[in-house]
């Protein structure tokens, strides 16, 4: 890092303004600066990139889904789960490249979270210099939700790099008048991340709020509308036929007062640091960028949800670019504050110092992202406990169905166990948990059996049913007719053993 320059002090108090083309950084600092953050951030998603040898209810839904052939995975798609489509494609590919493990599962996650950590650097960079950047970068790979999607099997990492990239496409042809293919660049990086999780489009208005902070002039603003349109004009047939699946997030709770706050509190953070930076003529003021990025989305999330419940802190993951260029401004303001009365200061060691005590700081959050307990619960670790309680005539009994992922994920841990309300298997039926019998058909099926293995939610995750007739039925029958010989939560998981009461 000796190539980077120290930011020179200042009588005006201003933050350090975006570097002019002459006065461009050299080639080996322009490297280092987003090289570091990349590197920084793929270490910590490497680290214990596995959990323990865990996995969640929606790494779950990949890995079964994945599994299947392109064809059915198209026929899943016609029923539920269409937003994801394009990513069950892509992990498709990869699994039948390097197999299937969860190595391959989650590290696209964390080379994508480097790509965006590597991208918030160099955008930060040219906005505001180099060390602006190289704190924005460190910045966003200590944020705990980012260490966090960068270790799952899921597209939202994905979706983050890419909202980096338009980002990154936007500003660079705001500055000066860009070449066509900059604005189709940025118009596929829209769609790509739409079709990825269509949440991502809410970088539109982030973006549409900076075009008009910024005031390029007739001809980017019309290219950019054009862009816009185009990249939401490609996402609509798939916005259009996944509300019809919009069963699938009727799971999701109102907003609670702690979140509102804390979503208050993240973008009054982002005010705060931006009272560091001020517009210069000529110039793209980096709040202009990086305060819509932080709060439109988060906002736009908040007003659909009083209409439907839907936010959800991963589908707006990308705000934390935003959070980061703003924090790497109030960090290049202190680097600069500190030099100015300290001669002796040096800029690197500073960064260097507050990187490790952030870091420490953060360690127990860290720890705790790294194993199985930091998720809503642990698919492997359910399946476990089944295959040490289960004998080979038992029958099995999924409450709800959707917790039959545990033995679509480890299906060698089910070996020898009927399942007694299944009627049509998953891939079969296009459907992610399989498709059940009526609630007649379970009663008779259950009456028939001895001994049953029942899967479920642990009591304080438990949640409403899509199906609560068949739910019903089922504990109706367990409650009436059998008594629990066993009994264990795991990671969020209850694996139960039932026997007839009547049974000696």
């Amino acid at each position: 890092m000796a190539t980077l320059a120290p930011p020179r002090p200042s009588t005006t108090g201003r933050a350090p303004a975006a570097i002019p083309a002459a006065r461009r950084p050299r080639l080996r600092t322009r490297a280092l600066v987003p090289g570091i953050p990349a590197a920084v951030t793929l270490a910590l998603g490497l680290w214990g990139i596995t959990r323990r040898h865990s996995m969640w209810r929606d790494e779950a839904a990949t890995w079964q889904v994945t599994h299947r052939s392109l064809g059915g995975i198209w026929h899943l798609l016609d029923e539920v789960d269409l937003v994801h489509g394009l990513y069950y494609v892509i992990t498709h590919g990869l699994f039948a490249l390097f197999g299937d493990s969860l190595y391959t599962l989650r590290v696209p996650s964390a080379l994508a979270m480097a790509a965006a950590a590597a991208l918030t650097a160099s955008l930060g960079a040219r906005l505001a210099g180099p060390w602006a950047g190289l704190s924005a970068g460190l910045a966003f790979a200590l944020f705990p939700a980012v260490q966090q999607y960068a270790q799952e099997g899921r597209a939202y990492a994905l979706v983050t790099a890419g909202a980096a990239l338009a980002t990154r496409l936007l500003v660079a042809a705001l500055e000066r008048p860009a070449p066509r293919w900059r604005w189709v660049a940025y118009a596929l990086t829209v769609l790509a991340g739409a079709l990825l999780n269509w949440f991502s489009l809410l970088v539109l208005p982030a973006h549409a709020l900076s075009v008009a902070l910024v005031r390029p002039g007739r001809t980017p603003v019309r290219r950019w509308a054009v862009s816009a349109a185009a990249a939401v004009g490609g996402a609509l047939p798939l916005i259009a036929a996944s509300r019809a699946q919009s069963f699938q997030v009727s799971w999701i709770r109102p907003l609670t007062w702690p979140t509102v706050l804390a979503i208050g509190l993240l973008i009054a953070v982002g005010c705060l640091c931006a009272r560091v930076s001020h517009r210069r003529a000529g110039r793209i003021s980096p709040v202009s960028i990086a305060l819509p990025l932080l709060a439109v989305p988060q906002l736009a999330l908040v007003l659909a949800s009083l209409v439907q419940p839907v936010y959800l802190v991963r589908y707006v993951l990308y705000t934390q670019i935003g959070l980061a260029l703003l924090l790497g401004l109030a960090a290049c303001r202190a680097i600069r504050a500190v030099t100015s009365r300290r001669r002796t200061a040096r800029p690197r060691l500073l960064l260097t110092t507050a990187t490790g005590l952030a870091f420490t700081a953060l360690l127990p959050v860290e720890l705790h992202l790294r194993t199985p307990h930091s998720r809503v619960d642990d698919v492997l670790a359910a399946a476990d406990q089944v295959a040490r309680v289960a004998r080979p005539s038992d029958a099995v009994l999924f409450i709800p169905a959707a917790r039959r992922d545990t033995a679509l994920v480890s299906p060698s841990k089910f070996t020898g166990l009927r399942d007694v309300a299944l009627i049509e298997s998953p891939g079969r039926s296009g459907t992610l948990k399989g498709e059940e019998g009526s609630p007649r058909e379970i009663r008779a099926s259950l009456r028939a059996v001895r001994r049953v293995v029942v899967v479920s939610d642990a009591a304080r995750i438990a949640g409403r049913s899509l199906d609560p007739v068949r739910e019903r039925t089922k504990l109706s029958v367990l409650r009436e007719e059998f008594r629990i010989v066993s009994d264990v939560t795991v990671n969020g998981r209850r694996v139960a053993v039932y026997e007839r009461a009547d049974a000696r």
